[in-house]
C-alpha cells in the first residue's frame, strides 16, 4: 500500500527537496507507508529515504537530512491517511444503537479505530486488530492505548459484546502490557452482568496487567431501546456498592503503586448518593474524557479563581445556566459562592430534563436544542445564557438533534456561549469578562 501526497507544505524540507503534491509515498527508510502512524513514527529520523511514485508510475528515490523530531512537510487527503475503522462489536450497552432515528448520519458510525487511540485519545476494543498492527504498536512503542475493556472475563465479554474473539483479543490486552504499552481502560458497568464480584475479578486482572488507569462509568439507558438487550438501570444502592468496590480497590492501588489507578464516574456518586471526593483524590484528573472528576476539578478550579479575584459589588449581571439534571446542584453551590462575593450577580441555574432521550439521561453533554428552547421558552434568563460545550460538537455549531446554536439564540432571544469544563472560563462568562 502507498499514499497520496495532497499538498506539500511550503518552504518544508520535503517542498526544499522537491517532493511535489500527488506524488505517492511509497516507504520511509525501507518502511511502507500505510497510514498516518506509518508517516509520523518514520518521518521522525534526521536522515531520510524517501521512496516515491509520480502519475506517470515513475518511482524515484531521494534523500534529505533535517533535524531529529522535526515535521517532513507533508499533508494528506485526510488525516488518517486511510478510512476510519468501524466498530464490528454489537454490544449490549451500545449508546449509538439506542439513538432515534432521523439524526446526522455521522452520529451513527461506531469508530473502532486504535490509530484515533493513539492520536485524540478514542478508546478501542482491540477486536478489530491484525497481527500487523499489533506487531506495529509494540514496535513503535505508542502510547498510551485507550481500551474499552469491559470485563477482564473472556465469555463474558462475548456476551457483552457480541463478537465470539471478544475474549480472545484481551490476549492483545496482556501483549501490550508485557511490552510496557501504557494502558488506559474503561470499563461501561451494567447492573447484573459486569458488576459486583465480575468487577472485582476485571479490577485484579487489570491490576496484574499493571494497567495506568481503570475508568469505570454507569450504562446510559435511553427511551429508544426497543428490541434491545434488556439492560437495568443503577439503583442507588447498587451504585453505592460500585463505588465502594472502587474506592477499596482504589485504596489498595494507593498503597501498592502509590496511585489509585481505579476510578468511579461522578455519575455513580450521584446515583449513590455520595458526596463528590475533593480533587486531591483524582491525582491528575487523567479519565475527565470519561466523566471521572470532572466535578471535582471544577469546582477547585472556581474556588481557586474566586480566591484570586477582590469582591467587586459593582459588577451588575444576571446570567443563566442549562445543565444536567445530575449537575445542577453542584452548580448552584458554586454559584452561591459566586454571588456572595460579587453581590450585583445573579445567576439562574436550570436543570434541563432530557426528553429527547428519556429521563434517566441527566448528563449536561446529552442535552439537545430542542429541550433548552422547550424548557427555557419563558423563564428569566438574564443578559446571557451559558452551556457546556460538550452538549456540541467539536464546531460548537451544532446539538446531537441538529439544532444549531443560532437556533436556540433565536428561539430565546439571547445570546448562548459555550464554556468548557474549566473554572476560569466560567468565572470571566459568568461576569462578562473576556478570557482565554
Amino acid at each position: 500500500m502507498a499514499v497520496q501526497i495532497k499538498t506539500v507544505v511550503r518552504h518544508s524540507y520535503a517542498d526544499r527537496a522537491g517532493i511535489k503534491s500527488g506524488e505517492t509515498l511509497i516507504a520511509v527508510n525501507g518502511n511502507d507507508i500505510v497510514d498516518v502512524l506509518d508517516y509520523r513514527f518514520y518521518q521522525l529520523d534526521s536522515s531520510l529515504e524517501l521512496k516515491l511514485r509520480d502519475a506517470k508510475g515513475e518511482v524515484r528515490v531521494i534523500h534529505l537530512r533535517k533535524p531529529e523530531y522535526e515535521e517532513l512537510g507533508l499533508d494528506f487527503e485526510t488525516y488518517l491517511m486511510d478510512k476510519e475503522r468501524s466498530c464490528r462489536n454489537k454490544c449490549v450497552f451500545c449508546f449509538i444503537d439506542q439513538l432515534p432515528k432521523g439524526l446526522r448520519e455521522t452520529l451513527y458510525f461506531k469508530d473502532d479505530d486504535s490509530r484515533l487511540s493513539f492520536l485524540f485519545g478514542n478508546y478501542v476494543t482491540l477486536t478489530n486488530l491484525t497481527e500487523h498492527e499489533i506487531n506495529r504498536i509494540i514496535k513503535m512503542h505508542i502510547s498510551p492505548i485507550n481500551v474499552s475493556v469491559h470485563t477482564t472475563n473472556p465469555q463474558l465479554r462475548v456476551k457483552m459484546m457480541g463478537n465470539r474473539f471478544a475474549g480472545d483479543s484481551l490476549k492483545i490486552l496482556k501483549r501490550f502490557a508485557q511490552s510496557s504499552i501504557v494502558i488506559n481502560t474503561q470499563i461501561v458497568c451494567c447492573p447484573g452482568l459486569n458488576d459486583g464480584d465480575e468487577l472485582r475479578r476485571s479490577l485484579r486482572d487489570l491490576y496484574d496487567y499493571d494497567v495506568n488507569l481503570i475508568a469505570v462509568v454507569p450504562v446510559g439507558l435511553t427511551k429508544y431501546r426497543e428490541g434491545l438487550y434488556p439492560l437495568e438501570p443503577f439503583t442507588k444502592e447498587k451504585a453505592a456498592e460500585t463505588v465502594d468496590i472502587l474506592e477499596e480497590f482504589g485504596e489498595m492501588c494507593l498503597k501498592t503503586r502509590g496511585k489509585r489507578i481505579a476510578y468511579a464516574a461522578d455519575e455513580l456518586y450521584i446515583k449513590a448518593g455520595r458526596e463528590i471526593p475533593d480533587a486531591s483524590f483524582y491525582g491528575d484528573f487523567e479519565a475527565l474524557e470519561n466523566g471521572v472528576g470532572l466535578i471535582a476539578m471544577l469546582k477547585e478550579d472556581v474556588l481557586a479563581e474566586l480566591a484570586y479575584r477582590d469582591a467587586d459589588p459593582g459588577i451588575r449581571r444576571t446570567v443563566s445556566i442549562a445543565c444536567g439534571t445530575s449537575a445542577a446542584p453542584y452548580l448552584r453551590e458554586l454559584m452561591d459562592r459566586v454571588e456572595k462575593q460579587f453581590s450585583g450577580v445573579k445567576v439562574h441555574v436550570y436543570p434541563i430534563i432530557n426528553t429527547f432521550f428519556g429521563d434517566m439521561i441527566n448528563v449536561s453533554g446529552l442535552i439537545v436544542g430542542r429541550d433548552l428552547i422547550a424548557q427555557l421558552k419563558n423563564k428569566p434568563l438574564g443578559d446571557e445564557l451559558l452551556i457546556s460545550s460538550a452538549m456540541l460538537r467539536f464546531e460548537n455549531d451544532l446539538f446531537l438533534d441538529d439544532v444549531s446554536i443560532d437556533d436556540v439564540m433565536k428561539e430565546l432571544q439571547i445570546h448562548v456561549t459555550p464554556v468548557n469544563n474549566d473554572g476560569t472560563m466560567l468565572i470571566n462568562a459568568i461576569l462578562g469578562e473576556e478570557g482565554e
